[in-house]
């Protein structure tokens, strides 16, 4: 499959149809549980819903941010998607006599746009089902932004970055990361959640061979480390944790920088989402 570097290009405004075979930004709400099975599985049809079988997404952030309607706000996460809807059949009526057999009928998804004051969609929000889940691939968690100065939650899941050469992040998008054997903090894959600190890396390669991968962290639990010779600078994983977070400006004679920092033991906890040069979205295109 192609992974593309840019979904800017795809957003709608909601009272806008799909394009056929356009594709397009929007966005899940789900459980903190939920998102960690969907990031490195994919997603799973819903067997049940208003529009029948299949994957319910929104161009509405705000409506991702109200589910699932029974979990506390600590316990929601939005996925945002990359959504290829190919064949795009409009429900605007409760008694549509395709309301949930769409798919049978040869479209791929299906859409209520937010003026159609259907009694089963209350809110009046704008609403896509897509029938199969290859369709529907995670992006990024908008709401997975965290300052600089903030410790990552344990089993949080952040946007961080990674800077490297351009012939590294080739190998790194086909294949996934490695684990480094050695640094500040050990064993393990550096990032952080400053995008100017990744733009840096690698430190003595020129400006024309840096690359900023934006990237999905699971962090696990997460060990503060924000002095030299901390007892478990280099043993925090032996000691039970995942990732290892210096905070900015700590004084740590190792980061001179003063730039926030982060070490993820296993590279399993991490997805490539987006390729980010000079703080640009770019479109490129790699083979996964």
């Amino acid at each position: 499959t192609w992974l593309e570097y840019s979904v800017h290009h795809g957003e709608l405004k909601m009272n806008k149809k799909p394009r056929r075979r356009g594709i397009y930004t929007m966005y899940h709400g789900t459980t903190v549980a939920n998102a960690r099975l969907i990031i490195p599985n994919g997603f799973q049809r819903s067997k049940v819903g208003l529009l029948g079988e299949g994957v319910y997404v929104t161009r509405d952030v705000l409506k991702a941010c109200n589910y699932p309607r029974n979990s506390a706000l600590s316990d929601r996460v939005v996925l945002k998607l990359r959504v290829r809807l190919g064949k795009c059949k409009e429900i605007r009526d409760d008694k549509d006599p395709l309301l949930t057999t769409w798919s049978k009928n040869g479209f791929d998804s299906a859409w209520v746009p937010p003026d159609a004051k259907m009694a089963s969609v209350p809110s009046g929000l704008q609403e896509n089902c897509v029938f199969d889940p290859r369709r529907v691939e995670v992006v990024g968690i908008p709401s997975g932004q965290l300052g600089a100065t903030q410790k990552p939650r344990n089993c949080g899941i952040y946007t961080m970055y990674h800077g490297t050469s351009v012939a590294s992040a080739r190998l790194i998008i086909a294949n996934g990361f490695m684990q480094s054997q050695g640094g500040m903090l050990g064993k393990g894959v550096y990032v952080s959640r400053d995008q100017t600190k990744a733009e840096r890396y690698p430190l003595n390669n020129p400006a024309s061979d840096r690359v900023v991968l934006e990237l999905l962290v699971r962090v696990g639990r997460v060990k503060r480390i924000n002095k030299d010779n901390h007892p478990l600078q280099y043993t925090w994983n032996e000691e039970g944790y995942d990732t290892a977070w210096v905070p900015p400006n700590c004084g740590m004679k190792a980061v001179p920088s003063g730039l926030e920092e982060d070490c993820v033991f296993d590279p399993k906890n991490i997805k490539v989402v987006a390729i980010r040069n000079r703080g640009c979205l770019r479109r490129r295109r790699f083979r996964r």
